[in-house]
């Protein structure tokens, strides 16, 4: 090398060694004054306690530390925050600080460790449940929250002999946590956001260790939720077989963005560690109790489908409760909606009526053990009597004839020529089966082989049958042959399915005129374009639901059974009755 190479060389190697001394370090993260003690503040205490009780986590045994602030009374119930992997950021100095201020509320910290099972000897060792309670989905861990640690906490009393009193409304309340504990607290918020509004989350392990990859796909989908997230995360986080958890975090905020969550974010060059979140957990505190008490709202998404049939501030209402059980609501041709229910003081099931004027009325005093059922163009209803393995049709004085019998059905629809199609669940040793029962009384078998075939509709144009799988995520699409044969079958609509289950539990379906399939699962009503993929996803407000139908006067006002209570919410589109004139929808977006 000559002498001017060597030269350059070493002047590019003065410049660049200049640029990274005065370039801050990627986690020179410094905490700030209300993260250290300030002379004057009252500084509350911080108790120890465990606890190995749980019957969600069966065999854990745990530490947890609560933080009471020195301004807290007994006499009114404090707010809350919820703290993953016990203390950090330096929480209790940091609220001792902000509570002066008042900058946040009176609240106490509840800071949990995660459970493990302790072995049995020196030999063998412990199960860790850490990634079991933090990165699963589910509302298993709001539930060990809720049901047992806060109930524990309000078992004990401050160093003085104070009872700890904390607030049950979910807008008093907030949770947080950092990697695996972040996406814990998110889940919980998610889960039950009565419970927690304000989430704050540290290098969020949203990536695909449980399932936790599926949130931004979730989040645009459902309909919003009264959360508040703060997100912190840096680009030196995580990037392996589970993900790359910048990228994560950075899918999180665009989607809770786009579905209207309010949602303050810090990005930064860190790595996987809290030496950021340290630093910015006083803001973050801040922003996520701003205007307390003031509560939550739920936003505005960019979800078309949602901007499509939601009317903005109508929400669920109840039309009937006092059931032990409700399901098959069904139409008639004035809108009038007729529902199979178990009254709370009785153990027949009862068919009813829900009149355009909200009235209940009586219609079927024995049902027979009723399920699905549908009107037929001739006025009839026709529903399926599982107690007596027949399917009966009602006249307008609730006179039943039995039609069809011999199986034992589960969900039925009528076309406007009269052919009606029946599910029959099945089971183990009894295979699902689609029947087809015509005018005539004929009837016969024109489908098999799903594993629980559930709940019934047509496609608009009444061209297409649909029958749902409950114990799969796939809906099935049929197009119906001139002689009321099936051909093409498809598994058609994709369903979401919850962590907590193998099945979507697929149940009742409906569609609206412009071609949409509503179906019931577990994890809410989710609606489908005609191309077979969810676009939507309506949470119930008891998070039950088992069928659904469009009814009142003018079809607009989606119906709902959802266990004891039967909801009801006006849309802005209107449902498709197959006992009337097919109706066809436009070309779907592909």
């Amino acid at each position: 090398m000559n002498l001017l190479s060597i030269f350059r060389v070493s002047v590019l190697a003065f410049v660049f060694a200049l640029s990274a001394a005065s370039a801050p370090a990627a986690d020179d993260y410094k905490p700030g004054p209300d993260s250290q003690p300030q002379p004057g503040v009252p500084k509350g205490e911080v108790l120890k306690f465990s606890f190995d009780g749980s019957r969600i986590f069966p065999g854990t045994t745990r530490d947890y530390s609560v933080y009471v602030p020195a301004q807290y009374d007994p006499a009114k119930p404090a707010c809350v925050y919820v703290g993953q992997d016990g203390v950090q950021y330096n929480a209790p100095v940091v609220f001792d600080n902000l509570i002066a201020k008042k900058e946040m509320p009176v609240t106490i910290g509840v800071f949990i460790m995660h459970g493990k099972v302790k072995a049995l000897d020196a030999n063998a060792l412990d199960r860790f449940n850490r990634s079991f309670e933090y990165d699963g989905l589910g509302d298993g861990y709001a539930r060990f929250v809720l049901d047992e640690i806060l109930p524990d906490v309000e078992k004990k009393t401050t160093g003085d002999g104070r009872p700890i009193r904390l607030s049950k409304n979910g807008n008093d309340r907030g949770i947080g946590g950092a990697s695996s504990g972040a996406i814990c607290a998110f889940t919980a918020a998610w889960e039950r956001p009565d419970a927690f509004s304000r989430v704050f989350s540290a290098v969020g392990t949203y990536v695909g260790l449980r399932g936790g990859h599926v949130y931004p796909t979730l989040i645009r989908k459902f309909e919003p939720k009264p959360i508040r997230v703060f997100l912190q995360d840096g680009s030196n986080d995580l990037n392996i077989y589970g993900g790359d958890w910048w990228m994560a975090n950075q899918a999180m905020e665009r989607a809770l963005v786009f579905a209207g969550y309010e949602v303050n974010h810090v990005w930064g060059e860190g790595g996987h560690n809290g030496k950021h979140a340290t630093a910015v957990f006083p803001d973050a505190m801040r922003w996520l109790w701003k205007d307390w008490p003031a509560p939550v709202k739920a936003g505005q998404s960019k979800n078309t489908t949602l901007d499509a049939i939601l009317i903005p501030g109508e929400d669920w209402q109840i039309a009937v409760e006092g059931f032990k059980s409700t399901t098959g609501p069904t139409p008639n041709a004035k809108g009038e909606v007729f529902f199979n229910g178990v009254p709370g003081v009785a153990a027949v099931s009862e068919t009813r009526r829900i009149g355009l004027d909200g009235r209940i009325s009586g219609f079927v005093a024995d049902s027979k053990r009723g399920d699905g059922q549908a009107f037929g163009p001739d006025g009839r209803l026709y529903a399926v009597a599982s107690g007596t393995d027949q399917i009966i049709a009602y006249d307008a004085d609730a006179k039943g004839t039995v039609i069809a019998e011999g199986f034992k059905g589960n969900d039925l629809i009528v076309r406007h020529d009269g052919l009606i199609y029946v599910t029959e669940s099945g089971s183990e040793a009894k295979p699902s089966k689609v029947w087809l029962i015509k005018p005539d009384g004929g009837k016969r078998v024109v489908d098999s082989g799903l594993r629980f075939a559930n709940g019934i509709a047509f496609s608009p144009d009444q061209s297409l049958l649909y029958v749902d799988d409950y114990r799969s995520h796939w809906v099935y699409s049929y197009q119906i042959a001139p002689d009321g044969s099936l051909k093409f079958k498809q598994r058609y609509y994709w369903l979401h399915s919850p962590d907590t289950a193998d099945e979507s539990s697929a149940d009742g379906m409906t569609t609206d005129r412009e071609g949409r399939l509503y179906v019931t699962t577990r994890m809410g009503i989710q609606v489908c374009d005609q191309a077979g993929r969810v676009n939507a996803i309506l949470p119930t407000p008891n998070g039950r639901v088992s069928a659904v139908c469009f009814g009142g006067g003018n079809l607009d006002t989606l119906f709902a059974t959802c266990g004891d209570k039967v909801f009801k919410r006006k849309l802005k589109v209107k449902g498709a009755l197959p006992f009337q004139a097919p109706v066809k929808p436009g070309t779907p977006k592909l």
